[in-house]
């Protein structure tokens, strides 16, 4: 495993409740507590009750902490996705990720067609859009899957990239499998079948598509780089 960075001292939580698509309660020792979380998955199966989190203080007025990592195994899953991101961005940076060695960041949320994606690099003179998604939903034990609900804005994301690689243009979707132990990535057929259709014509039409594995370790407060090639079934 490689290391990608550390990360803030975390306080340890139970999980209690989540309130809506933004808070969930948490219990610190004694004190129930709001904690914001960024990632809109439902995430039902990491949000479960008296289930060990870890929360690093938030800088918003009304939450006290920011929810960015529940235990999994003797680990940690990463649910935190401006974490993830900027993990990607550092692994881009140092050419930690040997399949994009000559690529350099050059924009932050670029607009493409109606849609806002995470970054856009440039490789080799050539301009790439890209996509991140969030792969914490486990199944099966080593398989990371997303998403774990419908998804509307995941499948515009997609149709976007499949029509500007029509055009003659350049796009990479990237899963980040957030979790420990896991051995390939898949979509969740289940949660969205047109995704996963989707991604099929996607990669058909030229989409790179690529999953990286990152392990948190809460003990540690760091993040490392477990899998640059995370075997992708579609």
């Amino acid at each position: 495993m490689q290391l990608i960075a550390s990360l803030p001292y975390t306080t340890t939580c139970s999980i209690l409740e989540r309130k809506n698509r933004f808070v969930v309660e948490v219990k610190v020792g004694e004190r129930k507590e709001r904690a914001y979380i960024n990632n809109t998955g439902r995430l039902k199966d990491i949000l479960t009750i008296n289930r060990t989190g870890y929360c690093i203080e938030s800088n918003g007025t009304k939450t006290k902490y920011r929810l960015i990592a529940v235990k999994d195994y003797d680990l940690a899953a990463l649910i935190d996705t401006r974490i993830q991101e900027e993990a990607f961005r550092i692994l881009v940076e140092k050419k930690m990720l040997s399949w994009l060695n000559n690529c350099s960041i050059i924009k932050r949320a670029p607009r493409l067609g109606k849609s806002v994606l995470d970054y856009l690099a440039e490789c080799n003179g050539s301009k790439v859009y890209i996509e991140l998604k969030s792969a914490v939903l486990r199944g099966d034990n080593h398989y990371a899957m997303y998403p774990d609900c419908p998804s509307p804005r995941g499948r515009r994301h997609i149709k976007e990239l499949i029509n500007y690689v029509r055009m003659g243009g350049y796009g990479l979707i990237v899963f980040i499998a957030a979790l420990p132990y896991v051995k390939y990535f898949t979509p969740n057929k289940k949660a969205d079948p047109i995704i996963a259709f989707l991604l099929k014509n996607a990669k058909k039409t030229g989409v790179m598509i690529r999953a990286i594995n990152i392990i948190y370790n809460p003990f540690k407060q760091r993040l490392y780089l477990a899998n640059e090639n995370l075997q992708v079934i579609l």
